[in-house]
């Protein structure tokens, strides 16, 4: 599944990351890919900004602004009845 393009608010610092695959074990959208032993985000547009992965990267190579792309709207409008609900 992919939501709206370019709105999830992820990155990560490959001068930080070890290349330990944490993030790809706690990613439940297969978000992070590693390459020559270095994180990147192979599918950026599947980020629900869980965090999970920004939460328990070991050097603190990835940052994750939680509610502020797709995901976050689609949440706040399961609250609020709002338009965008109904475009799932």
């Amino acid at each position: 599944m992919k939501y709206i393009k370019n709105v999830a608010k992820i990155e990560i610092n490959q001068e930080k990351c070890g290349g330990c695959g944490i993030c790809l074990n706690v990613c439940p959208h297969a978000v992070i890919s590693i390459d020559e032993g270095k994180a990147f985000l192979s599918n950026k547009d599947r980020c629900i900004e869980c965090g999970a992965c920004d939460i328990n990267c070991p050097v603190n190579a990835i940052g994750v602004e939680k509610g502020v792309g797709c995901a976050s709207a689609i949440i706040s409008s399961w609250f609020t009845r709002s338009k965008a609900s109904k475009t799932i």
